[in-house]
């Protein structure tokens, strides 16, 4: 008789959700169906997560949480920073549709708490690399955190923009991403003289 793992279980939940969840969203998203997918009962999710929200929420915790374990935030090198952000968009479009799909129906609920202070912490690091005279003072820092990331993802498939505006530039993520950090080295590098 083989025994039960719980831990493989909850692997193939998660990994079931993040696939349902990118796709349809929270209110789309069906529990039978990742149930089906993921080998398992929909009471056993139930028992693990408490509901198809809690389930949500952990599946996007675990993503954020791997998406700033890869891409350490650099104040003093927002270019590279930003040339990171669009690798990591590029290569996990699932990351990219939840995010969408979070803000998209969880808007009135705010950010995840770590996500929320992770950013207050990257304005901080940022607003002392502008008081150190390493990047451009002239942007608030949170407006140019926001500002760098929208460059860096507006290429990805959760984007309304890049994609759609221009089809063909996905053959090329080189130059895009090339573009990218270029644009992000212009509005950060400090004025000569300064």
């Amino acid at each position: 008789m083989a025994t039960r793992n719980p831990d493989a279980t909850r692997a193939r939940i998660l990994e079931a959700a993040t696939a349902e969840f990118s796709a349809f969203g929270i209110a789309g998203a069906r529990v039978d169906r990742i149930a089906a997918s993921a080998g398992c009962s929909k009471n056993l999710i139930y028992i693990y997560f408490a509901d198809k929200e809690t389930l949500f929420a952990t599946v996007l915790k675990q993503h954020l949480s791997l998406v700033y374990e890869s891409n350490d935030f650099t104040p003093d090198d927002l270019p590279a920073y930003a040339g990171r952000a669009f690798d990591y968009a590029q290569a996990h479009p699932d990351v990219m549709r939840l995010m969408a799909w979070f803000t998209l129906e969880q808007q009135a609920g705010g950010s995840p708490a770590e996500r929320a202070a992770t950013m207050r912490d990257k304005i901080a690091q940022l607003g002392s690399a502008q008081a150190m005279g390493q990047v451009d003072a002239g942007l608030p820092p949170a407006f140019l955190i926001a500002a760098v990331m929208s460059l860096a993802t507006g290429w990805s498939v959760a984007s309304p923009f890049g994609p759609a505006l221009d089809p063909e530039s996905l053959a090329a993520p080189a130059t895009l991403r090339a573009n990218v950090v270029e644009l992000v080295r212009r509005i950060t590098r400090v004025p000569p003289g300064e």
